[in-house]
C-alpha cells in the first residue's frame, strides 16, 4: 500500500513538473497568448500552488489580466494576487494602479472585485494607498448597495489591520445614517464597520445610538414574512439583530427617554419571544433565535440600570440551567455569573443556588462544572458562604485537576470574607489543606497565619486545632507549616492540657521533621527556638536536637546555619535576651488578601472580586444586618513598602505585559481620544491641605477611584508612591495618569513616573512611582490628571500632587550663639521679607492682650519675661509684709507658661514665691494682676499646696475676675479641668508628667 502511494506521489509530481514546464514555455514563447489562454494557464498555477507546491513564476501573468474587461480574466487575476503576491513584492505598484482604475471605473463588479482584493491583501501599503478613497465610496450617494457593502467590510479589514492609517473626517457622520439604509446587506456591514470604530472614537459615533435602536425595533417587532431575504428559519434577520445589540454595548444607556423607552420595548419583546413555542424544531431555529436572546441580556447586564429586565433575564436564564443542550447550559452559567454582580438582580440569581449545586455534581461536561464553581463563587454572600463553601469542599474530592487549584483558591477567600466566626475559618482552611494540600499555595497558608496573629479570639482555639490536626499518621506538609508557625506563636496556650504538654508538642513537631522538605525543617527549628523561649522545660530536649550531627552538619547551609545560631542563643543568651528575641510577632499590617490578587491574575478581569462584592452588600442588606468588617484589608489600604518575615501577604507583582482578556460575555474596549485636562475634583483642595504636614493617606477618592499616596524626602531628593484602586467590578480600560507642570514648574521641579497598566481590573490597585528633584524653590504643585474609560464613559479626574516646598526642608540644631550670629549676617535687603495683611475680624485689644500673657507666651521676649517676673514678685512684696521674696528662675516661668508641668526640683522655687500666705490673701483682697500670675503660674500652685487648695483658690478668682466686664474677665475654668488658656495639659491639676513642647523650625 505504501509503495502504491510512493508511486501515486511520484507520478503527481511527474505530473506537475511537466504541466509547469509546458506553462513555462508558454509564457516565455514568442507567440502571444490571448486573454483565455493567460487565464487558463493562471488559474492551473493556482490550482498547483493550493496543492502545495511553490510557485517562482506568473506573477506578470496575473497582473496583465487586471486590465482586462472581461470579468472572468480579471476574476482570476484578482484571485491569483490575493492568494500568491507578498505585500513586499515589487509588482504593488502595478496592482495598486490597476485596482485604482478599477475603482475609478464606476463598474460595480470591476469595483466589488477590486475591494476584495485589498481586503484580502490587506497590506499597510494597500491601507496606505486606499484608505481615503474607499469611505468616498462607502458615503457616495450613486454607489451600488453591492459596492457598499463591499466597501464597508473592505475598510473595516483596513482599519483592523492599520487604524492608524484610516482618516477619520466628515464621512464618519454620513456612514452613520448607513444603519437606515433599505437594503439589510448595507446595514449589516456598516453596523459592522462602526461598532469598530466606535470602540476607539465613540464620541465620533454617539448619534448611531439612536438609529440602531430604531432599526432594531422595526426588526423585532416585524414578522418573519417582512424580512423574507434575511430570515433564517422563522428568525428575522438574528445576525443583523447581534451586531446592532453588539453595538449598543459600547455607549451607556441612552439619556433620551424616549429612545431608552424603546430600547426597553426591543428587550422585553425579545424576552417574550423567547417563552413562546419553537415555530420549527430544527437546531438552526434555536440556535438563531438563543443568538439574539443572549446578546439581549448583554445588552441588560452592560446597562445594569433596569430591574425588571435584571430579573427577568435571571429567570431566562435559569429555565436554561436544565437544558438538554450543553452549550446552553454553558452559556446560561456564564451570563449568570455577570448577573450575580448585579445589585438588582443578585437575590434572583441566588434562588437558583439548588440547580447550580445540583450541575456541580451529576454535570459530565468539566468546562460546564468550572463555570458552576465560578457562579456559586459569585452568588455567595453572608447568608449562604456556610453551604457554598461545604459543597465546593465537597466536589473538591472528585474535581479535575485542572480546576483544583483554582477552587481552593475561591474557598480560601470565601472563608475568609464571610467568616463571622473565625474558628469556622480556621476548620475550614485545615479541612482544605487536608482534601487538596498539592494545591493549597503558599498565599493560603500564609493568610491563615496572618489572620491567626491578628486575631487574639482565635488564637487558642487554632493552636488546639492545628496539634489535634497534626496527631494523624499522614499529614500534608503545608499542615505541617501552619502547624509549625501557630504552635511555635500561640503554643503556651495549650500547654496547661496534659495531653498537650510542652514536651508532647515538640515531639509531635519532630516527629514530621524527617519527611519534609528544607524550607519547611528550617521553619520547625524556628518553631523549636520558640519552644526554647516558651517552655524552658523542654530547653535541653530541643538543645540536644540541635547538636546533632544531623543538623550541625547538615549538607544544606541554610539549616546548618540555623542550627548552630539557634543553639548558640539558646546557650548564652539570658531569659530577658530570649524573651525580646523570640517575642510573639506583632500584628501583621492590613493589606489586600494576596490570594484575591492570586486569583485575578489566573482567572483575569471577568471574576467578581472582593471589592466589588463588599459594595454590593453595603448598597443591599443581604442579611438584614450590617455586616462586621472583614479580617482581610481593604484593597484600598496602603501596603507597606516593607516585607515581613515570611512575606504574608504580599501581593504579586503587577504585569507588565498586556492584561489578560476578559472570558464573560462583557468586553469592554473603548479606547480614550485626546480629551482636554478636567478643573480640579471638589474636595481636593482640602485633602490637599491636609498633606501639607504629613506623607501617607488618601488624596481622592469617589464612587469610582481612590488614590493613595505614600511618599518619602530627602534634602532635595523624593519619592511618591500613588496606589490607584478601582472601586467598582468593572474594569478600567485605557487608564492613563498624567502629571501635569506649568512651565515654570518644570525648570525648578524634575518629575519622572513609570507607567501604569492601562488596564485596571474590578477592585484591583495599581501603583505607580514618581521620582522627584527640586531643583529650586516653587510655589505652584503639580496637577495629576487621570483619564480612563469607565462602562462606555469617558472619566477624566485632576488633583493637585502634594508636592510642597516644605517637604524639602531639613532642620539644623545650633546653639543659640551660633544662631544669632547667622542671623545678623543677614543684612541684605534681599533677605528680608515684611507682609502687612488685614485681620478678617475686628481685634479687642484687652482680650489679645490676656491671650498673649496666658496663651501665646512663647511669643513673649526674654526682656517681658523679666518684667513679667519682677511685676509678680513686686506685687507679692506690697501685698504681705513678709521680705522680697528670693528672685525666681526666668527658666522656670518661662516653663510654666509654655504650659510645661512643674518638676520636683522647681517646686521649692514655687513654694518660695507661692506661699499659702499669698493665697490666703488673694482670697480676701482681690487684685486683677494677682490674678493673672496666680493662673499662669497655677501649675506650680497646685503641685506646692495641693489640689484642693489650688482649686478653691481659682474657684474665688473666677467668681472675683467676673468684676472685670465681659469678654475682660480671666478664665479659670480651663484651669479646674486640667487646661491652662484653653489649651490641654497632660495629667490634669497637680500632675508631676513632663511634657515636652513642640518646636517648630522654618528655614
Amino acid at each position: 500500500m505504501s509503495g502504491l502511494c510512493g508511486k501515486s506521489k511520484e507520478a503527481e509530481i511527474k505530473r506537475i513538473n511537466k504541466e509547469l514546464a509546458n506553462i513555462r514555455s508558454k509564457f516565455k514563447g514568442d507567440k502571444a497568448l490571448d486573454g483565455y489562454s493567460k487565464k487558463k494557464y493562471v488559474c492551473k498555477l493556482l490550482f498547483i500552488f493550493l496543492l502545495g507546491h511553490d510557485i517562482d513564476f506568473g506573477h506578470m501573468e496575473a497582473v496583465n489580466l487586471l486590465s482586462s474587461n472581461r470579468y472572468t480574466e480579471k476574476q482570476i487575476g484578482y484571485l491569483f494576487i490575493s492568494v500568491l503576491v507578498n505585500s513586499n513584492s515589487e509588482l504593488i505598484r502595478l496592482i495598486n494602479n490597476a485596482i485604482k482604475n478599477d475603482l475609478a471605473s464606476r463598474n460595480p463588479t470591476f469595483m466589488g472585485l477590486a475591494l476584495h482584493c485589498i481586503a484580502n491583501v490587506g497590506s499597510r501599503e494597500m491601507a496606505e494607498a486606499f484608505a481615503g478613497e474607499i469611505p468616498k465610496i462607502l458615503v457616495a450617494g450613486d454607489t451600488m448597495d453591492s459596492v457598499k457593502q463591499s466597501a464597508a467590510l473592505c475598510l473595516l479589514r483596513l482599519y483592523r489591520a492599520s487604524p492608524d492609517l484610516v482618516p477619520m473626517g466628515d464621512w464618519t457622520s454620513r456612514v452613520v445614517h448607513l444603519l437606515n439604509d433599505q437594503h439589510l446587506g448595507v446595514v449589516t456591514a456598516a453596523t459592522s464597520l462602526i461598532t469598530t470604530l466606535a470602540q476607539k472614537n465613540p464620541e465620533e459615533f454617539k448619534t448611531s445610538v439612536s438609529l440602531a435602536v430604531s432599526r432594531l425595533s422595526r426588526i423585532v417587532t416585524s414578522a418573519s414574512t417582512d424580512l423574507q431575504d434575511y430570515t433564517y428559519y422563522f428568525v428575522p434577520a438574528p445576525w443583523l439583530s447581534v451586531k446592532l445589540l453588539r453595538l449598543l454595548q459600547c455607549y451607556p444607556p441612552p439619556e433620551d427617554p424616549a429612545v431608552r423607552g424603546r430600547l426597553t420595548e426591543c428587550l422585553e419583546t425579545i424576552l417574550n419571544k423567547a417563552q413562546e413555542p419553537p415555530k420549527s424544531k430544527k437546531v438552526q431555529h434555536s440556535n438563531a433565535k438563543n443568538a439574539v436572546l443572549f446578546e439581549a441580556i448583554s445588552l441588560i447586564i452592560h446597562h445594569d440600570s433596569e430591574p425588571n429586565l435584571l430579573v427577568r433575564a435571571c429567570n431566562q436564564l435559569g429555565q436554561f440551567l436544565q437544558h438538554r443542550e450543553t452549550n446552553l447550559r454553558y452559556l446560561a452559567l456564564e451570563s449568570m455569573c455577570t448577573l450575580a454582580s448585579s445589585e438588582f438582580s443578585h437575590e434572583a440569581v441566588k434562588t437558583h443556588i439548588d440547580t447550580v449545586i445540583n450541575a456541580l455534581k451529576t454535570e459530565r461536561d468539566v468546562s460546564v462544572r468550572q463555570r458552576a464553581v465560578d457562579l456559586l463563587y459569585a452568588m455567595c454572600d453572608r447568608s449562604n458562604a456556610q453551604q457554598i463553601v461545604a459543597e465546593m469542599l465537597s466536589y473538591l474530592e472528585t474535581a479535575d485537576y485542572s480546576i483544583r487549584e483554582e477552587i481552593v483558591l475561591k474557598v480560601a477567600i470565601l472563608a475568609e470574607k464571610y467568616a463571622v466566626d473565625y474558628t469556622w475559618y480556621v476548620d475550614t482552611i485545615l479541612n482544605l489543606i487536608r482534601i487538596a494540600g498539592d494545591y493549597v499555595s503558599e498565599e493560603v497558608w500564609y493568610r491563615v497565619i496572618q489572620i491567626v496573629i491578628n486575631r487574639d479570639d482565635v488564637q487558642g482555639y487554632a493552636a488546639k486545632t492545628v496539634f489535634e490536626a497534626l496527631q494523624a499518621p499522614a499529614c500534608h506538609e503545608n499542615l505541617v507549616k501552619v502547624g509549625g508557625y501557630i504552635l511555635g506563636e500561640f503554643g503556651n496556650l495549650i500547654a496547661g492540657d496534659p495531653r498537650s504538654s510542652p514536651l508532647i508538642q515538640f515531639d509531635l513537631l519532630h516527629s514530621k521533621f524527617h519527611l519534609c522538605s528544607v524550607p519547611t525543617r528550617a521553619l520547625l527549628l524556628s518553631t523549636y527556638i520558640k519552644f526554647v523561649n516558651l517552655f524552658p522545660e523542654v530547653k535541653t530536649t530541643i538543645q540536644d536536637v540541635l547538636r546533632s550531627d544531623s543538623q550541625l552538619k547538615n549538607a544544606d547551609v541554610e539549616l546548618q546555619q540555623r542550627a548552630v545560631e539557634y543553639l548558640r542563643l539558646s546557650s548564652v543568651a539570658s531569659t530577658d535576651i530570649l524573651a525580646t528575641v523570640l517575642e510573639e510577632m506583632p500584628p501583621f499590617p492590613e493589606r489586600e488578601s494576596s490570594i484575591l490578587a492570586k486569583l485575578k491574575k489566573k482567572k483575569g478581569p471577568s471574576t467578581v472580586t472582593d471589592l466589588e462584592e463588599a459594595k454590593r452588600e453595603r448598597s443591599v442588606d443581604v442579611n438584614g444586618a450590617p455586616e462586621p468588617a472583614p479580617a482581610s484589608a481593604s484593597a484600598a489600604s496602603t501596603p507597606s513598602p516593607s516585607a515581613d518575615l515570611l512575606g504574608l501577604g504580599a501581593a504579586p507583582p503587577a504585569p507588565t505585559g498586556p492584561p489578560p482578556s476578559a472570558g464573560g460575555l462583557l468586553v469592554d474596549v473603548f479606547s480614550d481620544s485626546a480629551s482636554a485636562v478636567a478643573p480640579l475634583a471638589p474636595g481636593s483642595e482640602d485633602n490637599f491641605a491636609r498633606f501639607v504636614c504629613k506623607n501617607n493617606g488618601v488624596l481622592f477618592e469617589n464612587q469610582l477611584l481612590q488614590i493613595g499616596l505614600k511618599s518619602e524626602f530627602r534634602q532635595n531628593l523624593g519619592r511618591m508612591f500613588i496606589f490607584y484602586g478601582n472601586k467598582t467590578s468593572t474594569q478600567f480600560l485605557n487608564f492613563t495618569p498624567t502629571l501635569i507642570c506649568a512651565d515654570d514648574l518644570q525648570a525648578n521641579l524634575n518629575l519622572q513616573t513609570k507607567p501604569v497598566d492601562p488596564t485596571v481590573d474590578g477592585g484591583a490597585q495599581v501603583q505607580q512611582v514618581v521620582n522627584i528633584e527640586c531643583v529650586s524653590d516653587f510655589t505652584e504643585a503639580p496637577v495629576l490628571n487621570i483619564q480612563f474609560r469607565y462602562g462606555g464613559t469617558f472619566q477624566n479626574v485632576s488633583v493637585k500632587l502634594p508636592i510642597t516646598l516644605n517637604k524639602f526642608f531639613q532642620p539644623t540644631e545650633m546653639a543659640s550663639q551660633d544662631f544669632f550670629q547667622r542671623w545678623k549676617q543677614l543684612s541684605n535687603p534681599q533677605q528680608e521679607v515684611q507682609s502687612i495683611f488685614k485681620a478678617k475680624h475686628p481685634m479687642d485689644t484687652e482680650i489679645t492682650k490676656a491671650k498673649l500673657l496666658l496663651g501665646r507666651s512663647s511669643d513673649l521676649g526674654q526682656h517681658s519675661l523679666k518684667k513679667l517676673i519682677l511685676t509678680l514678685q513686686t506685687l507679692w512684696a506690697l501685698a504681705s509684709s513678709t521680705p522680697k521674696p528670693p528672685r525666681l528662675d526666668a527658666c522656670c516661668v518661662w516653663s510654666r507658661i509654655c504650659k510645661l508641668r512643674c518638676t520636683g526640683s522647681r517646686c521649692a522655687q514655687a513654694r518660695t514665691l507661692f506661699p499659702r500666705g499669698y493665697v490666703t490673701y488673694c482670697r480676701s483682697s482681690f487684685n486683677p494682676m494677682q490674678a493673672v500670675g496666680l493662673c499662669v503660674l497655677f501649675p506650680c500652685v497646685s503641685a506646692t499646696l495641693g489640689d484642693h487648695t489650688a482649686h478653691s483658690t481659682m474657684e474665688h478668682l473666677s467668681t472675683c475676675t467676673s468684676s472685670l466686664g465681659p469678654g475682660r474677665g480671666w478664665d479659670t475654668k480651663g484651669l479646674l479641668t486640667g487646661t491652662t488658656a484653653g489649651l490641654p495639659v497632660q495629667g490634669g491639676p497637680g500632675s508631676m508628667k513632663s511634657r515636652q513642647p513642640v518646636v517648630q523650625s522654618t528655614n
